[in-house]
């Protein structure tokens, strides 16, 4: 009997070692694996991203419902938009018939509402009445004033700045936006732009890295096709110096 023990002891001693050894080699690889890929990512970010998406969105409820933590509410909200925009691309309603058709349900529910309780039971419970806050026009407006101002400072900044390959990239982004234009109405771009605001910065969360490496492939093309651009033709155009004349 202790002979067995001991030859049991010994096996079970070897298997111990190995099957320490082995697991910890492979975690050790795998970890040094996983922070070499985490500091590569971090440094190969797109734009030189620095902060996750959901803090770039601002943190708040509007960055949950853009990146789907909350998959019932963002699921709703994509598909209102969706019957919004097939009841006025579609079935061609106009806004002030979709205006009178909702106010007159609300009527309705209303009526009924007053009507249905005080038949059913001896007090009639008033129905809610909705009423929209002053402050949330106000806030509209500025928030409107403010984003349309930085519009137009950061055109005239382009405009004014003098720097030729910014100056390209803002011309051939309104020309594509000018062309995506003539070929849907409004309310379609609108609704394509959200829909891929609500789908893109999800997808691009999921699938990082690999968009990253696409993008940086992309701008490198770029930048060697401007490059040619600027050695073939933009820096044989001749700078010359504007004269201000001072008027006394």
């Amino acid at each position: 009997m202790p002979e067995k023990i001991t030859a049991e002891n010994l096996v079970s001693e070897i298997m111990e070692t190995i099957a320490e050894n082995v697991p910890k080699q492979k975690s050790v690889s795998f970890l040094e694996g996983d922070k070499s890929d985490t500091v590569t990512s971090q440094f190969n970010r797109l734009f030189g991203r620095q902060k996750p998406l959901h803090r770039l969105f601002g943190g708040g409820k509007s960055a949950d419902v853009l990146l789907w933590r909350n998959k019932k509410i963002s699921a709703s909200v994509l598909a209102g938009a969706t019957v919004i925009w097939v009841l006025f691309e579609w079935l061609d309603y106009h806004f002030l018939t979709l205006v009178c058709f909702a106010v007159i349900l609300a009527m309705l529910a209303q009526f009924l509402w007053s009507n249905a309780s005080g038949l059913l039971s001896r007090s009639a419970s008033k129905p809610p009445r909705l009423v929209v806050p002053n402050d949330l026009f106000v806030n509209i407006g500025k928030t409107v004033g403010v984003e349309v101002n930085q519009a137009l400072e950061f055109i005239q900044d382009v405009a004014l700045g003098g720097n030729l390959k910014q100056f390209l990239i803002v011309v051939g982004c309104l020309w594509a936006a000018a062309i995506i234009g003539s070929w849907c109405n409004f309310i379609t771009v609108l609704y394509i732009g959200f829909v891929a605001a609500h789908t893109l910065p999800v997808l691009y969360e999921r699938h990082e890295d690999q968009v990253d490496s696409f993008g940086h492939q992309v701008l490198d093309q770029l930048q060697h096709h401007y490059r040619k651009l600027d050695t073939g033709f933009l820096s044989k155009i001749p700078k010359g110096k504007i004269r201000v004349k001072k008027f006394e």
